[in-house]
This record gives C-alpha cells, structure tokens and sequence, in this order.
C-alpha cells in the first residue's frame, strides 16, 4: 500500500516534471514570429555579417595609405678588429672607431604623391564596403522571402489535408448508405464495390496530402534552424488581398529598392576606380622621410668617443619605376577588361530582374483569377453534390453520379487551396523581385 504522504509527493512531482510540457504547449506561430527566428539563426545571413565586416576593415586599412608610416630597428655590429687608418706622417696607425657598435632608428615617412592610387585604392575599399552592405540587405530578403514561401507552402498543404480528409468522410457516408442499399437489394454489388474503391483512393490520397503537410513543416523547421521533427503551429493568414499595382510600378519600384541592381552598378564602379589603381604606378612617387638615429658602443647607445650619440635628417625621396617590359600596360589593361565586364555584368542583371518581376507579377495575376473561378466552381461543386446526393437517397440517380460530383467538389477545394497558396507564394517572390519586404 502506498502511504498518503507518498502520494502526494508522487502527484507533486508529476506536476512539476509536466509543468515544462504544459507551458510548451504550441502556441501558434505568425508570419513575422517566424521570420524574426529564421533571421536570428540563419547561417546565410551570419556569412553575409562577416562579409561586411570584413569589407569595413579593408576600407579602414586602405584609409592608412594616407597617414605616415613610422618604424624603428635596433641592431648590433662586431668587427673582427678595431677600424683604423695608416698615417704617413709620423708613421703609424690611427684608430677611428670601435669593435662593438649598437645603432637604433626611428623613421617616418609620410607619402606626398603616388600618381593618385592612394585615394584610388582607398575609394574602391569604401565601394567595396558598401556592396558588401548591401549583398547583407539582399541575403536578408532572401531569408524572408523563403520564410514567407514555406509558411504559405505549410498552410496550402494543411488546406488541401482539409479538402482530402473532408472527402474521404464523404466518400465513408456515402460507402455507409450504398451497404445499407445493397443489404436491403436496392443497388447492385457493383454500385458497392465502386464506393468502396473510391474510398480506398480517397484515402490514398489523404495519406499522400499528410505527407506533404509534413514534408512542408519539416522544410519550415529547416528554415528557421528548429528540429526537423518539431510540431509546427502556425496561424492561418493564407486569404486573397487584391494587388493594386501595375506592373509598370513594379518595375519602377524595383529600380529604386532592388539590392542586386546596387551592387552591380558598385562592382562596376568599383572597377573603375580599380584601373586608376593599376595606372598610377605610370607616374613616379614622391615621399617624405625624415630619420633619426642614436650610437653607442654600448647597448645604452650612448655614443663612443669616435662618434655622436644621436644623429638626423628630412629628405625627400622621388621614385620611378619607368621600365618592366610593359607590366603596369598589362595590368591597366587587365582592369579596363574587368571594368567593362562589370558594366555588361549590370546591363544583364538589370534584363534579368526585370523578366524576373514580370514572370512574379504574370503568375500572381494567373493565381488571382484561378480564385476567383475556383470559389464559383466551389459553390456549383457544392450544389452540384447535395442534388446527387438528394437524388441517390431518393434512388433515382446511380452511386456514379454521386461520386461523380464528391470527385468534383474536393477536386474544386484543392484547387482552390493551392490557388491561394501559389497567390501569396508568387505575392512574396514579386515583393523580393521588387526589393522590399512587406507584409
């Protein structure tokens, strides 16, 4: 027998071991909930961060081509023997330095003039930064629109389990009312056996449309970086919102918003600014140094009797490379290449989006008018089988007709289902298409 007291301790412990699956009892998710997650976690986006940091680096590093450079050394130098010189008069030998001898600099030298790669060099850092900016923008949208795709994907599914599931509770009734016939002689076994087979297909497809559900939630769970396996519970927004947009201001909008139009017309821009990089090592460069310096023959540096402790100098210093056998010719001419490729590269970008826009906003304008056919068919398919099944139970039509129109009705659901379905799927790409994130 179990005491009292151990039962209450049992039932306590109960509660609190459920306590965490109550509280995880799926509360449904949105549409913006579920962005926000597959954002935090998404591997894609976190590569594109990193690539803007990286670029924001490489500008800050380019900006130091401006400022001067700074730079010390310390060495130490033994001879074999002390430095002399030979006297004519009077005969004999002069020492004039020492064994040991330490030497330290410092030197700044600070560029003047390097045929304008410099500032080159630093302004297509900065594009680059800019571009890595705004491929960040352009993953970001990719990631919601995918979002947006699956969640709908994941509802259109759920949709069409509905129409399949109701279907089969039909075709179920009706097998029931077609036995009940046969058992009394009203119909013939043929009349039966078509109801059964039809209800044998009717939950084939039920199994066929619960397998899609769930491949649709797994992709979903995918995307947001969730365990494969975790119930998915999501609120239920798939309705027709009529677009109000031509495609013409479409198209303008993507001009204006679209993030692969910006990074193209950059890359080509930065480009140019590449050739300018390559072209400056056509003139000479001129710097300014200035150096200073201690010596000792000891570590401390602190001169020797043959020499000062401490020394300088300014100088300015002109360089010209003015022959390689044409290497900076072919390195400008290398860049010219680039740049003109860059520039067709933006052409084609700019036809592809805009045939990219006009296919989204065709096959969103098809879906639209499938809903519009697929809720009259509904409400014909509806009538069309309450008749049937009016007059079977009257036994003046046949088990035919009445699957007949049970075929029609739920074929009418799912097309409706994914007609709504392929609406705000082909809504969302042509919002990606236009560049801008919506609702």
């Amino acid at each position: 027998m179990i005491s009292k007291r151990t039962y209450l301790i049992l039932v306590v412990f109960l509660v609190f071991a459920l306590w965490p699956q109550a509280g995880l009892s799926q509360q449904a998710l949105t549409l913006s909930e579920s962005i926000d997650m597959a954002l935090k976690n998404s591997f894609v986006l976190n590569i594109a961060k990193e690539g803007t940091k990286g670029a924001t680096a490489q500008k800050r590093e380019a900006l130091t081509g401006f400022l001067p450079r700074f730079s010390t050394s310390y060495s130490y130098r033994r001879l074999s023997e002390e430095p002399s010189v030979q006297l004519p008069f009077p005969p004999g030998e002069m020492t004039t330095g020492t064994r040991n001898n330490y030497n330290w600099n410092i030197e700044a030298r600070q560029p003047l003039f390097a045929g304008g790669g410099i500032i080159a060099n630093y302004q297509a850092s900065r594009i680059g930064a800019e571009v890595a900016s705004v491929e960040e923008i352009a993953k970001y949208q990719d990631v919601v629109q995918e979002v947006k795709i699956s969640y709908f994907d994941v509802l259109r599914a759920q949709r069409v389990l509905e129409a399949a599931d109701q279907s089969v509770r039909m075709l179920e009734a009706h097998r029931d009312v077609a036995d009940n016939y046969f058992q009394v002689g009203f119909i013939a076994k043929n009349d039966l056996l078509r109801a059964e087979v039809e209800l044998a297909n009717g939950r084939q497809t039920l199994i066929r449309a619960q397998n899609a559900v769930d491949m649709a939630k797994s992709r979903f769970n995918t995307l947001l970086k969730r365990r494969i396996f975790e119930p998915v519970e999501i609120v239920d927004i798939l309705n027709y919102q009529p677009l109000d947009q031509s495609l013409e201001e479409c198209l303008a909008i993507a001009k204006e918003n679209r993030p692969e139009l910006k990074v193209a017309s950059l890359k080509a821009e930065q480009a140019s600014k590449a050739v300018w990089v390559a072209r400056s090592e056509l003139f000479p460069s001129l710097s300014l140094v200035g150096n200073y310096a201690r010596f000792g023959d000891e570590a401390s540096v602190s001169g020797s009797k043959f020499q000062d402790a401490e020394s300088w100098y300014v100088m300015a210093v002109a360089t010209w490379n003015f022959w390689e056998w044409g290497r900076t010719k072919f390195r400008v001419d290398a860049s010219k290449a680039r740049e003109n490729q860059a520039i067709e590269t933006s052409k084609e970008v700019n036809d592809q989006i805009t045939l990219e826009i006009k296919n989204a906003y065709l096959l969103l304008r098809e879906a639209e008018n499938q809903i519009v056919v697929s809720e009259k068919v509904i409400e014909q398919a509806e009538e069309n089988f309450r008749i049937s099944e009016e007059r079977y139970k009257e036994r003046v039509s046949t088990s035919t007709e009445v699957l007949d129109a049970q075929t029609l009705l739920t074929r009418a659901k799912s097309q409706y289902a994914n007609a709504l379905g392929d609406y705000n799927i082909n809504y969302a790409k042509l919002q990606r298409a236009m560049g801008i994130i919506g609702p």
